[in-house]
């Protein structure tokens, strides 16, 4: 009777363990993450949670915890060894999307942390491209200091320069940025795919700060 309770029991568990819908350890983990809830990524990691397990859309934990710009998950997951350079189904990392989205402080542990300045998002850009767009200021300094190229070229045949002054509003930020830009000797004539320079874009535009600094540059 004792021998067939313990196999009933064994069975049970067996059974709990695996039943369906019970969340894995990866799963857990990617949970975790993407709810900033560090204390737990640390503790499933500990158990043997993959520290760079994939979802659905090919999302790593360390992604998820970047897309909510959760800190102290990111930097648990990143001091286990997670790869701030795994990209998702759309071409994004966690050093990409920390770049693109200004989350400077995830940003500084990918770039302590092997971060690729080479690697380009789904529309062919660097980290600086969007950050310059979005007016993330010291998102855009801290890329330029680590070295990322700032004349690289997009799919859509923009620069950092161009994206901040297409897409950009005009105002402070922006203008900072194409400081920073200048300062770090962008091309200032490097045009657009139609041949229309960064300072003929501030001009028609009516962007007079951002075409004075370029016109000091040497733009044409």
């Amino acid at each position: 009777m004792k021998r067939l309770y313990t196999a009933f029991a064994l069975v049970i568990a067996m059974f709990t363990a695996t039943a369906p819908g019970a969340a894995s350890l990866d799963e857990q983990l990617q949970q975790a993450a993407a709810a900033g809830d560090a204390a737990a990524v640390r503790d499933l990691l500990g158990k043997g949670a993959a520290v760079d397990a994939r979802d659905s859309a090919r999302r790593t934990p360390l992604l998820r915890a970047t897309h909510g710009n959760h800190v102290d998950a990111a930097r648990v997951l990143i001091d286990a060894g997670a790869d701030v350079n795994a990209k998702d189904a759309i071409q994004d990392s966690p050093y990409l999307y920390a770049g693109a989205r200004g989350h400077l402080d995830i940003l500084r542990l990918t770039l302590a942390h092997g971060a690729d300045l080479t690697s380009t998002n789904r529309y062919g850009g660097t980290a600086l491209i969007p950050a310059a767009e979005r007016g993330h200021i010291e998102t855009v300094r801290a890329l330029i200091d680590a070295g990322v190229d700032v004349d690289h070229v997009n799919r859509l045949h923009w620069t950092a320069l161009l994206e901040a002054v297409i897409l950009g509003d005009g105002g402070a930020r922006h203008v900072e940025i194409v400081k920073l830009l200048v300062a770090a000797k962008a091309d200032a004539n490097l045009a657009d795919g139609d041949g229309v320079t960064p300072l003929q874009h501030a001009r028609r535009r009516g962007y007079g700060e951002i075409e004075r600094i370029l016109s000091a540059a040497g733009a044409r």
